[in-house]
């Protein structure tokens, strides 16, 4: 039996491509009165309001005039134990992780904590607009339990694996090559593909693992191909030099991951800032996704992402939040400082590629293009709902815009949660927005 529609009625903006330039209007499809329409969690239809509601029978009308429509965001990189040191004051990427993330993490190995914590970050990626996440959850198994428990209940699509690492960890930080294969081998059979979870087998970064883990890594990825990979390359020099004396035989840092069979386009790579043309030539090779994490590696002074220089080579990124290294859970705040990380670098990133990128862009990424990132018939109805005059300030500078790419980039310079009026998950209003 099927559920009673929904029609939602606002301005839509639909990406169909990716834009190459402000005047490519093929690439999206924008609706002055538009609307969608939704039935068991799908997307059925969207467009202009009266084509859209001629299919509708019986439909419940939810009127979000004048606010604009579109998917919701997908944050390709986050890490839920970080909630909690998010402003975490001063240092550089290992004395951060050291002061600030490790102790943090330690606490979710109590259950008790675990789910409160994932309640409390959900509660915050869905207030900034975010529908999808992919998560580094803790080295406990019982972090990415209450993770996925938490997803669940909230029918939300979602990415996340438990990290491992078996070394340069403290105490209560560290599992065994065995026990992360184990532990591992446990969330896939529990978690991976039942509902709209999917595992992420996660080997946290070179220096937290040993050639013996690596080696399980391996193993996972070989018996479960269709699982993401995600971990950490190249996001400050310091890492970079340990690595090499950890991994002296590997011819640069990704030779670490790719020597080991991990590499991929389902593997993740967050920050890849300071690339070799060797690892350029590998990414471009296997269709591993570097991840573009504007707001932390401006926090922690570890340099600038070249996204021109990568998506020249064919390379497609996928850009994120990163918190807690990351200043925040808002995508529209990721796609502000990238701007100025592009700018920086003599790269520009118009506003309708900006918001192509944390919809449709980041689902490419993440080949689940015809699931999310699209208001599309047969999509999943994951949907923010924006206000460009959330603010006295946005809304005196809206007064001046003339034109949709205007209204986005205030958006993205402006906006943050307050900007999100609503979101839906699977067809369903968020219970906090």
């Amino acid at each position: 039996m099927t559920s009673p529609q929904t029609l939602l009625r606002g301005r839509t903006l639909n990406f169909t491509a990716e834009p190459n330039g402000p005047d490519d209007t093929q690439a999206y499809e924008y609706c002055e009165d538009g609307a969608i329409l939704i039935q068991d969690g799908l997307i059925v239809a969207s467009g202009d309001y009266v084509s859209v509601s001629a299919q509708a029978t019986d439909a419940v009308v939810i009127d979000h005039r004048p606010h604009l429509l579109m998917a919701g965001f997908i944050d390709t990189h986050i890490h839920f134990p970080q909630v909690q040191v998010i402003a975490s004051w001063g240092a550089q990427l290992l004395d951060w992780l050291n002061t600030y993330t490790f102790p943090a993490e330690t606490q979710y190995a109590d259950p008790a904590h675990s789910a409160t914590m994932a309640g409390k970050f959900f509660d915050q990626i869905t207030a900034h607009g975010t529908t999808t996440a992919v998560a580094y959850c803790s080295v406990h198994k019982t972090s990415a339990d209450a993770f996925f428990t938490e997803a669940a209940r909230r029918n939300m699509r979602m990415i996340g694996g438990k990290v491992m690492m078996d070394r340069n960890a403290p105490d209560g930080l560290r599992d065994t090559p065995q026990s992360s294969y184990d532990d591992t081998k446990a969330l896939i059979e529990t978690w991976h593909g039942k509902g709209r979870a999917t595992y992420a087998i996660t080997p946290r970064f070179a220096i937290t693992s040993t050639p013996a883990q690596m080696e399980m890594a391996q193993a996972l990825v070989q018996q479960h191909s269709d699982c993401y990979v995600q971990t950490h390359l190249s996001e400050n020099h310091d890492e970079i030099a340990y690595t090499a004396e950890l991994y002296p035989n590997a011819r640069d840092y990704l030779d670490v991951y790719q020597s080991y069979g991990l590499l991929g386009p389902k593997m993740l790579l967050g920050h890849s800032i300071h690339l070799k043309p060797r690892e350029i030539d590998a990414l471009v090779e296997t269709g591993a996704h570097p991840v573009f994490c504007p707001t932390s590696n401006l926090f922690l002074g570890s340099g600038l992402f070249d996204d021109a220089g990568l998506r020249g080579r064919g390379v497609t990124n996928a850009i994120a939040t990163d918190v807690g290294a990351g200043t925040s859970y808002s995508m529209l705040q990721t796609l502000n400082e990238g701007y100025k990380v592009l700018q920086l670098q003599g790269q520009s990133l118009h506003p309708l590629r900006a918001f192509h990128w944390i919809t449709r862009g980041n689902a490419l990424a993440l080949g689940l293009e015809n699931k999310i990132g699209t208001l599309a018939p047969g999509s999943e109805a994951d949907i923010v709902v924006l206000n460009a005059a959330a603010t006295h300030a946005m809304a005196l500078r809206l007064e001046r815009a003339t034109t949709l790419s205007e209204e986005l980039f205030i958006l993205m310079m402006m906006g943050d949660d307050r900007a999100v009026d609503c979101v839906y998950l699977g067809g369903k209003a968020s219970e906090n927005t």
